[in-house]
């Protein structure tokens, strides 16, 4: 069954919406980094879309270490944004997801390696997936790295080889920023060595 035969069927299915059929190139050309949001609030359904999008994204062994902590309250978003050195845009997003990768779960089959590194890579593809799905619904995200783990893992609760990885403020943008220079592919491509 090629793509073209079961694509009508991909379309009728509840979670896609228009917006999200937005093509994908365009999506990762078209997103940007959001750090000045409207008040409106992101309808507990667009989220819930965003997130499924993020448990979409590859993981080693398929053990999906990922765990996604949604944050409303205005006092405790306020507290994510001083933990994220004070970057103060974090508490200003509708909503906020805070990304915890499970360590153990990866850990079970691959060790220390699983652990310290697959967990890592695997929360970031779902954090990836999940700000494209965000501008494909016409809403602004900013990926928060910069933070003090441990204070972030008290603000959430997050204990036991749960680790914060990232931290993800969305919401309506007041405006999409111009996009960002780049290195030219041909700077970052090297053939059979580096």
């Amino acid at each position: 069954m090629n793509f073209l035969s079961w694509f009508p069927f991909f379309l009728s299915q509840k979670w896609v919406t228009e917006a999200a059929t937005l093509d994908v190139l365009e999506a990762i050309k078209g997103r940007r980094s959001v750090r000045n949001f409207r008040d409106k609030e992101v309808s507990k359904s667009k989220l819930e879309k965003i997130i499924e999008c993020g448990t979409l994204a590859p993981s080693a062994g398929n053990l999906q270490p990922w765990e996604f902590v949604v944050v409303r309250d205005s006092q405790r978003k306020r507290a994510l944004a001083a933990a994220a050195l004070h970057q103060n845009f974090v508490a200003e997003g509708s909503v906020v997801i805070v990304v915890l990768a499970n360590e153990s779960r990866s850990a079970r089959i691959y060790g220390r390696r699983g652990a310290e590194l697959y967990s890592i890579q695997d929360t970031a593809a779902a954090i990836q997936n999940m700000l494209l799905a965000a501008h494909g619904m016409g809403l602004g995200a900013c990926w928060v790295g910069a933070f003090d783990e441990d204070a972030v893992a008290e603000v959430v609760g997050a204990r036991n080889h749960v680790r914060p990885v990232g931290i993800i403020a969305i919401g309506y943008p007041r405006y999409i920023p111009e996009p960002t220079s780049r290195r030219k592919v041909t700077e970052v491509i090297h053939e059979e060595m580096y």
